[in-house]
């Protein structure tokens, strides 16, 4: 029993949905309570319970936001997983925007069931942050990294390497919220940003770099190593 409170306590909503849940919690109550009372029978008031309130708790469970910390202090050349989710791409690509050379490409894709909160996926100093119009692809397709919409953040590693993040927008999120700033310093436990259901997240790392996930692995945020920087 303790064990399982201790867990719970480790687990707070998201910021990012705060006003979403508030909001939808006052509109489902309020059509509930005239269910309740507008109608001779119960059935339309339960019906309408179980089907909205199923509803909410899969809104409340996106932005389930758990408290985690990397499990060891040493993180030098160390990546971790920004985000929950599993592993879709790991490839070498051409980068042309800030790299202008090849790069090891790992993406991981968030269904609407994961947390959806990013974490930067080393420690370092933001060189950059830069914001991109585009469509909205299916999430795990391979033109939704350059065509959809998208938010690059340009982190250099205290041994001078160059690592990009990439939160790119799915079919279902309209709405990508990044914390970095540039010229700041950013550091592995830290959230980097929010995207708003169902999303991918791609990690631009230089050639040599050692892989430790596989296609089709489950990562989990701040805590899954992808890869180590040679």
């Amino acid at each position: 029993m303790g064990k399982k409170i201790n867990k719970l306590k480790k687990i707070r909503l998201h910021r990012e949905g705060t006003n979403t849940l508030i909001w939808s919690f006052v509109v489902i109550a309020a059509v509930a309570i005239l269910l309740w009372r507008g109608f001779d029978s119960y059935w339309p008031f339960w019906l309408f319970v179980a089907a909205f309130g199923t509803l909410y708790a899969l809104v409340v469970n996106f932005f389930r936001c758990p408290v985690r910390y990397f499990p060891s202090e040493d993180t030098e050349g160390i990546v971790v997983a920004p985000a929950d989710g599993k592993v879709v791409v790991i490839e070498e690509v051409d980068e042309s925007e800030y790299f202008h050379d090849r790069r090891l490409m790992i993406s991981i894709f968030m269904s609407p069931l994961n947390v959806h909160a990013n974490w930067f996926p080393v420690d370092g100093t933001v060189k950059s942050v830069k914001h991109h119009s585009g469509n909205f692809h299916k999430a795990w397709l391979p033109k939704a990294s350059e065509e959809n919409e998208h938010a690059d953040v340009l982190i250099e590693t205290p041994e001078g390497q160059d690592v990009l993040c990439r939160q790119i927008a799915g079919a279902m999120a309209r709405r990508i919220v990044t914390y970095a700033k540039a010229e700041e310093e950013c550091y592995i436990d830290e959230h980097l940003g929010f995207i708003k259901f169902g999303s991918r997240v791609d990690v631009y790392l230089p050639l040599g770099s050692e892989v430790c996930v596989k296609m089709g692995q489950k990562t989990t945020g701040d805590q899954t190593v992808i890869a180590k920087l040679k």
